[in-house]
């Protein structure tokens, strides 16, 4: 029995030690499992800075831009600016400027400076405003500040911004724990949490929730570490209060007539235009062309032609436009030289205001045509410079434009809402000579969807619709479409010297003829005082602010009678 027991003792030993060191083993696997890290997360690398960069907390959410520290200054580069603060600094970096225009002036910083200019004189900052760094333009935080209404924190490793406020929820902590990078035991820490302390609740999980620390911190903790659930209302920031944009706008609606001139001589024909528009109380005279890049235009003014138009109540607002000199002589102007020269286009609108003043003219219109995408910023810039010089002289600033598509969104209306007194819709050519795709002028789909899309960013008061008192004749010869213009005091002569007679087509509200010609289709969608009528119904169902035409000379007495009804006048 003693020898028996001799060797089983050492079996259960050995038993036994392996129970134990499998227990050991299997408890060291449920502590991995089940305990918390201890591990720390790396804070740059989180934020993802290195050298003198900062992460951005944009309200919530870390963005993928960064700010720079500079000095004792906080810098953002300008695309970072335009995206998420204001998009309304203006670079020039040949002249090397940084311009900003309110309502009432345009503030003007040189690279590298300590101070700006404004109508007041210089200001002295004691941080540089702005410097280039390679290719990028960096603009001192607090300089933004002067034109913006955002507030930002500054740690360590990143900016708190907010540009937006409104209600949180938010709770305390209930026992000493830590914020993790993710919701789980075994993510790293990112910092120590202490009992009492308030942090912003940001989303709630089961068990995890994605909060904020007073220091813009955002992490996990668990739910069991949370507790006083409750709400806090932001204070907004309104540190800058903006200028008011002022409109000089008529009483009742517009009805403005275009009158093309083509030379002085074509100032004699003021007389048989108004007896042929009717009721217009504003005439604008196709008067001003751009005629080289260094921003000089030529003229057909006449004091004469303006005096005898206000004797009859009528206002007269100019036309500048950048293609009539260019189409009549072939010179080469090109827009983007004009507009993106901060010295060249600050010049053209001190020579435009001042010609108006001098001739006496009511209000001025723009219609630059057949801009391109890259324009787009200076030709904004251009209207804001305009507009704040006719704002302090009360004169009427109107702007023309395109039937609004996403491809000409760069002419911004939605700017032109607010900083001009009247936004004129072009709204014809959906289908214009040489396009070489026969269609309707202006559909009534084309003329009602164009203006919906304008009231989705202009005041309806300002927005003024031009009706086009003609049409095309298209030619279509197997694969060569040719077109010619058909003016709508002519259109009845026309059809019955080619024998066609229109009939009502519903989709465009127009009336249509086709016809042969030899081998030749001819098509015409004819603007008439039916097709006229539908537009002006629609564009009274709008409430919009008032009706142009293009052009005097090409009405009939019923159309102008139409329009006339229309606006009141």
């Amino acid at each position: 029995m003693r020898q028996i027991m001799k060797r089983v003792i050492p079996v259960i030993i050995a038993l036994l030690l392996i129970v134990v060191v499998g227990a050991v083993g299997f408890g060291g696997k449920l502590w991995d499992k089940y305990s918390y890290s201890k591990e720390r997360a790396d804070l740059n690398e989180h934020f993802g800075v290195t050298g003198n960069r900062l992460a951005i907390i944009l309200q919530d959410e870390m963005i993928e831009e960064q700010a720079v520290i500079t000095g004792e200054s906080v810098y953002f580069d300008i695309d970072t600016i335009h995206s998420y603060l204001n998009e309304g600094f203006y670079v020039d970096p040949v002249e090397q400027k940084l311009l900003y225009t309110t309502a009432d002036d345009t503030v003007t910083v040189l690279f590298g400076g300590k101070g700006y200019e404004d109508k007041n004189g210089s200001h002295g900052t004691e941080y540089t405003i702005c410097y280039m760094e390679g290719d990028k333009l960096y603009v001192a935080a607090d300089y933004v500040k002067l034109f913006t209404n955002y507030s930002y924190s500054q740690f360590d490793l990143h900016l708190q911004l907010y540009t937006e406020w409104g209600v949180v929820q938010t709770y305390q902590i209930a026992k000493n724990t830590q914020l993790r990078e993710l919701g789980g035991i075994k993510s790293p820490i990112l910092r120590d949490l202490v009992k009492g302390e308030t942090v912003e609740l940001l989303e709630q999980m089961d068990t995890w929730s994605k909060v904020k620390t007073s220091d813009s911190i955002i992490g996990y903790v668990e739910n069991k570490r949370l507790t006083n659930l409750d709400t806090d209302v932001e204070t907004p920031v309104t540190d800058y209060v903006p200028a008011e944009y002022t409109s000089v706008l008529m009483e009742g609606k517009v009805n403005l007539g275009f009158h093309a001139i083509g030379g002085a001589g074509g100032n004699d024909t003021l007389d048989s235009m108004l007896a042929e528009g009717k009721g217009i109380n504003v005439i604008a005279p196709t008067w001003f062309s751009l005629t080289d890049n260094e921003g000089s235009f030529r003229s057909f003014a006449s004091e004469q032609y303006i005096s005898k138009a206000h004797n009859k109540g009528i206002q007269v607002w100019g036309v500048w436009d950048n293609f009539n000199y260019k189409n009549e002589s072939g010179a080469d102007v090109s827009s983007y030289q004009v507009l993106s020269s901060t010295t060249i286009r600050q010049r053209l609108v001190q020579n435009i205001v001042a010609t108006a003043l001098e001739l006496g003219l009511d209000g001025i219109n723009i219609d630059f045509e057949g801009l391109t995408e890259d324009v787009g910023t200076h030709y904004v810039q251009f209207l804001k410079e305009l507009s704040v010089q006719c704002r302090s002289n009360e004169l009427v600033l109107s702007v023309d434009n395109y039937v609004p598509f996403q491809f000409n969104n760069f002419y911004r209306l939605d700017i032109q809402g607010q900083i001009a007194d009247y936004v004129v819709i072009m709204g014809y050519d959906e289908h214009w000579h040489g396009c070489g795709n026969p269609g309707s002028v202006a559909s009534i789909e084309y003329v009602s969807n164009g203006l919906d899309r304008t009231l989705d960013q202009v005041p309806a008061q300002k927005v003024v619709n031009a009706l086009p008192f003609y049409t095309i004749v298209w030619k279509t010869e197997g694969t060569t479409v040719t077109d010619q213009y058909v003016t709508l005091n002519n259109v009845a002569d026309y059809l019955k010297r080619v024998n066609a007679t229109p009939e009502w087509d519903e989709v465009t509200c127009q009336n249509y003829a086709e016809w042969q010609e030899g081998d030749a289709l001819c098509q015409i969608w004819v603007e008439d005082e039916e097709s006229i009528k539908v537009k002006l119904n629609v564009m009274s169902n709008k409430n919009i602010g008032g009706v142009a035409v293009w052009r005097l000379g090409y009405g009939t007495p019923g159309a102008w009678e139409l329009v006339r009804t229309f606006a009141g006048t």
